[in-house]
């Protein structure tokens, strides 16, 4: 562990990493980013094309990101497509604000982050600007762990056509296809497509993936005036494997997904239902505006709308442990009599739909006045939900589909924010942020069935206020930060507890970025200090998210190194450590109806130690061979502090290798993955049931080989 602490010294804040690095590939200049570069805020720009492109063969984004700085990836079927996840500083998803070219892309009910209606995003975007902590006023909510901006690429100069395909392990697939127009129409227009389709059986049983994805771009340019329209989405079908495996099937048999299972009533076999599935159809379209007033002023103006719709279908059966899952009168059905006799229960199978539109606007202003930057920016959004559900019976009598539950939900978000950057004298930037959000939720029960849904109308208004300042030292900087911030609970929070409290958080941050000839380093110390912080309890509900439960007073606070050392032409050495603690302060919980206090627990799913080392080998411009290796320490399912309900720490080797050729005018790569290179068996997430622990067994060595073919 010592070594690898010492080769830990590398890779964190890799936004300032790349601006020391002269052979990073060039990307358009973004004013929200190079603000960004500039705050007193912990951060990482990811170079897609530089640092991603060679591993990006299907696995979804929380995969491809999972060596960056205190993040910890997860996957249902275990091999990274399909259902995926990651958690930042401990916090899971729901606590992480995600955008897409500044736009909110967290699910505005439920908070969360569905890669899987996106797939293959990555081949679309640019940069991915990582902040961590609450960072900077984003658009959508707060940041609670980190914020991520997955920022899009745009048309290239010249017409060209690419394709990306990929094969490996668990009969997984890739099929893209990509191209562009090059300029045209006075170099005014240009256009750009692209097509993909994933499919994976997944290491789980029955956990396959079925993913389509789209991306289209148009960039118009005439002086001083950009418009860009991008309509980009996705279509997924996944087989469930959100449920898990106790502890002895984890040991004997891995690979077991209980999703499905069902007694045949009339042969008394154990069966699986064939259509245990998670149906998903996700389109998003952007109207970007972006205009150029002088030199010192800047207009970015967005336009969006998301429409989403699908279902997932499962089958319940009389003899599982929710018994009212069962029973007739939960569906608002007559109990029927057979043979003399009524039948309270019988097997049924559900499909509860989600038909959701998000639409609003998200605009800001650059400007410069001498010493100072300013950034202003105004955010109104609206999401309407319409919730419903469908059973149709199995047995005795058949009953024909039929809709037994419907509500609705409306929220909208009314947000502004003010930016300032102020230079004085030839060290010291100080830094100032105010954000004030209004949210408004509403949500009715049109149709009662099945204990969905709730009456409630909650209306939230917060200000979050941030404020730091930099302190130049050659060719790099201190930074001292603080931020406060709320964040409303979401909707499955306030269906299971009417009283549940907003989340309040202070962060303070201290950090140093400094180049030291061929080594970059980047340092950073953190305290957040939560008020009804809402952590995970380790129980999930009936579409496997996990349930959540605020736990009064709490923290989370560490050290995070990272480093880069470029020592040859063909050899370079990255990586990142993070050390924290992350406690939970006179934590209590109810047992047979007592409150009972813990004291000073840890947070679930929260480890001490994640660790990643990088060696990466470039013999020629044609060859890239990389090494890349993680250390997660253990962590709790819940927040009791029992040791029976403990993640066993890991420690995995991935391996990459690139070759890139050109014949003609085409530009030829052949990529090779291996994951878990020395088939590591392990576990990186889990859950409670029963008081025993669950886990979602992950896959031994895998591999992905691709062939990215390119003409122009």
């Amino acid at each position: 562990m010592k070594g690898l602490f010492f080769l830990g010294l590398t890779v964190g804040a890799a936004a300032f990493i790349q601006a020391q690095n002269k052979d990073s590939l060039k990307v358009r200049e973004i004013e929200a980013v190079n603000f960004t570069k500039r705050l007193p805020v912990a951060k990482e720009i990811i170079n897609v094309q530089k640092d991603v492109d060679s591993r990006n063969l299907g696995q979804d984004l929380p995969i491809l990101l999972k060596n960056q700085t205190s993040i910890i990836s997860t996957s249902d079927a275990g091999n990274g497509v399909g259902y995926t996840g990651f958690r930042i500083r401990g916090v899971e998803g729901k606590g992480i604000n995600v955008m897409m070219n500044g736009v909110p892309y967290n699910d505005s009910e439920s908070q969360g982050t569905f890669f899987v209606n996106v797939p293959d995003l990555t081949s679309s975007a640019s940069q991915i600007v990582i902040q961590r902590g609450v960072g900077t006023s984003n658009n959508g909510v707060s940041a609670f762990g980190a914020s991520i901006n997955v920022i899009s690429k745009e048309p290239e100069e010249k017409m060209y056509f690419k394709t990306d395909d990929s094969y490996g392990s668990f009969n997984t697939y890739k099929y893209s296809a990509e191209a562009g127009s090059g300029k045209f129409w006075k170099d005014r227009l240009s256009v750009m497509g692209r097509y993909t389709r994933i499919h994976s059986d997944g290491y789980i049983d029955r956990a396959f993936s079925k993913l389509d994805s789209y991306n289209f771009t148009a960039l118009f340019e005439e002086g001083k005036t950009r418009l860009r329209l991008m309509a980009f989405g996705g279509k997924e079908k996944t087989y469930q494997a959100w449920n898990g495996i106790d502890r002895p099937t984890w040991e004997t048999n891995p690979k077991f997904n209980y999703s499905g299972q069902y007694t045949d009533l009339v042969t008394g076999e154990e069966k699986f239902y064939d259509n245990e599935t998670d149906n998903y159809q996700q389109n998003h379209y952007q109207l970007l505006w972006e205009q150029k007033f002088s030199d010192k002023w800047n207009l970015e103006t967005t336009l969006h709308y998301t429409k989403g719709k699908g279902y997932y279908e499962n089958y319940k059966r009389v003899d599982e442990t929710d018994a009212d899952a069962t029973h007739y009168s939960n569906y608002n059905l007559p109990i029927p009599i057979v043979n003399g006799s009524p039948v309270d229960i019988t097997d049924f199978i559900r499909k509860k739909w989600l038909n959701n539109d998000f639409y609003g606007a998200v605009s800001t202003l650059y400007g410069k006045l001498e010493q100072v930057d300013l950034n202003f920016g105004v955010v109104a959004n609206q999401y309407y939900g319409r919730h419903f559900g469908n059973v149709t019976g199995v047995y005795f009598p058949q009953i024909n589909e039929y809709e037994y539950y419907r509500n609705r939900s409306v929220k909208t978000e009314l947000a502004g924010f003010a930016k300032a950057l102020w230079r004085t004298g030839d060290h010291f930037e100080f830094f100032g942020d105010l954000q004030i959000r209004n949210i408004d939720y509403d949500t009715k029960i049109l149709t009662a069935g099945d204990g969905e849904g709730g009456n409630l109308d909650k209306n939230w208004l917060f200000f979050n206020p941030k404020a730091g300042v930099n302190y130049k030292i050659g060719n790099g900087k201190v930074f001292l930060s603080y931020a406060h911030a709320h964040r409303e609970p979401n909707r499955d929070d306030l269906m299971s507890d009417n009283e549940v409290k907003a989340e309040k958080l202070h962060d303070f941050e201290a950090g140093i970025e400094k180049q030291f000839g061929i080594l970059a380093v980047t340092a950073n110390l953190y305290y957040m200090y939560y008020v009804n912080q809402l952590v995970l309890n380790g129980e999930l509900n009936n579409v496997g998210a996990f349930i959540r439960t605020n736990s009064g007073k709490s923290y989370r606070r560490g050290i995070e190194i990272g480093a880069l050392a470029k020592l040859s032409k063909q050899w370079e050495v990255n990586g990142n450590v993070s050390l924290s603690q992350n406690r939970n302060l006179d934590f209590k919980i109810k047992n047979n109806g007592t409150l009972q206090n813990l004291g000073d627990t840890d947070i679930s799913f929260s480890p001490n130690v994640i660790a990643n080392v990088g060696l990466k080998f470039n013999p020629s411009k044609s060859f890239l061979f990389a090494l890349t290796n993680q250390y997660v320490g253990k962590q709790y399912l819940n927040n009791t502090g029992d040791k029976n309900l403990q993640l066993k720490d890991y420690f995995l080797t991935d391996f990459n290798a690139q070759y890139q050729f050109t014949i003609a005018h085409n530009d030829i790569a052949l990529k090779l993955l291996v994951n878990n290179l020395f088939n590591k068996k392990y576990v990186n997430n889990g859950a409670v049931y029963g008081g025993d622990p669950y886990y979602f067994s992950q896959a031994g060595t895998n591999f992905m080989f691709g062939i990215s073919w390119k003409i122009q």
